[in-house]
């Protein structure tokens, strides 16, 4: 099989990550890791024998594909040279800073005919795959994402950090514009929001309830979901999938008696996945399962929520 020619922009916590998965995967050769800082981008090349650079537009003509890692406000910029100069692109969540920025990249992937995958790592998760067949049309969504403070994500506020994950998930599940948002946060720990819940009202009549905090002692990533044929629960964390269903019988007079199942998926490598999935992508041309236009429309939603929570602030 011929070998995608791959690198890394952005070599911090995650982007070290996503090298390592591309230099481990089969129909991926790592080319180089490129990072501002010289002495990281040596240290990860050195462990996965590539090539360090600290100019990602040294890699012109040398690579078929890329994770960016950098930091969110630079997304567009490092995104742009990429999609213009022909080469795939798996950008980390957010898309990027604003909406106009979001739809150039995009318009830009189409024009370019280049693969451009969102890193929306929740959508890899095995209970969520599961689930593909069985959402049909939700009634009501109720997410909790909390974690302890990250000064990774402090460049953005808790719905850009975290909650965005489960408005990706949400929007794919419900399919329909949303109505209306009423939404509240406060700061804890930043000068930022850190803890924030969000109502968001689709034109379907289906209603998500979403809480996100960074200030939190514990972590968890739970979400229950309601439709006319059963109600479901998803434990992210432990990979545990609970589906309740109505049955023929009765436990009360008129009302059905309720039978359960219980998936639990091993803990797998959600980030391989994905990096899987997108090199599948560029080889089949196929749609990524996480697009540019999933992006934007997740950044879309997140913003109106940071609008709204601004406003909110404003007014107290």
């Amino acid at each position: 099989m011929h070998k995608l020619r791959t690198a890394v922009v952005g070599t911090g916590y995650l982007g070290r990550f996503h090298a390592q998965k591309y230099a481990a995967l089969p129909d991926s050769e790592l080319i180089a890791v490129c990072d501002t800082n010289a002495d990281t981008a040596r240290k990860i090349a050195a462990e996965l024998g590539a090539e360090a650079l600290t100019d990602f537009r040294h890699l012109a003509g040398r690579v078929d594909a890329v994770s960016i890692v950098v930091p969110t406000r630079q997304h567009h910029a490092v995104a742009k040279w990429f999609l213009e100069n022909s080469i795939h692109v798996l950008l980390e969540k957010p898309i990027t800073a604003t909406v106009a920025e979001a739809r150039e990249l995009v318009t830009l992937a189409t024009q370019h005919e280049q693969i451009f995958q969102i890193g929306h790592l929740e959508r890899f998760n095995p209970a969520i795959l599961a689930l593909e067949d069985i959402i049909t049309e939700p009634q009501f969504i109720e997410s909790h994402r909390l974690a302890p403070f990250n000064p990774r994500g402090a460049d953005v506020n808790v719905v850009l950090d975290l909650m965005i994950h489960d408005i990706d998930i949400i929007l794919d599940m419900v399919r329909s514009p949303v109505r209306q948002i009423d939404a509240n946060g406060v700061s804890v720990l930043s000068s930022d929001i850190d803890i924030a819940n969000v109502r968001i009202q689709f034109e379907s009549g289906c209603v998500a309830n979403v809480t996100a905090s960074r200030a939190s002692v514990k972590t968890e990533r739970k979400m229950r979901l309601f439709q006319h044929d059963c109600y479901i629960t998803i434990d992210f964390q432990n990979k545990l999938l609970d589906i309740y269903r109505k049955s023929d019988g009765e436990q009360h007079p008129g009302i059905p008696t309720i039978e359960s199942e219980r998936h639990t998926f091993d803990q797998g490598d959600a980030l391989m996945s994905e990096i899987s999935s997108f090199l599948d992508a560029i080889r089949n041309g196929r749609p990524p399962v996480v697009s540019g236009g999933d992006g934007l429309r997740a950044l879309e939603t997140a913003l109106a929520i940071s609008d709204k929570l601004t406003e909110e602030e404003s007014v107290s």
